[in-house]
């Protein structure tokens, strides 16, 4: 499965057991918030001052060795 920034925090959580280690080194520490998995990657990225198409891209990276 290939990983964009339109997808939710939920989805992606629900993706992968890889996902939530990405995100909590990248700094999103917040993903069991409620309101943080309605979130879309992009909106998230944007809240925490990260770059979304190079957070993709390693996500992309990372699942496509698995």
């Amino acid at each position: 499965m290939t990983i964009n920034k339109n997808m939710t925090i939920g989805e992606l959580l629900m993706t992968s057991d890889l996902i939530a280690p990405i995100l909590m080194r990248s700094g999103m520490h917040c993903l069991g918030c409620p309101s943080s998995q309605m979130e879309t990657l992009e909106e998230a990225c944007m809240v925490h001052g990260i770059d979304c198409d190079i957070l993709v891209s390693q996500i992309n990276e990372i699942l496509s060795t698995q």
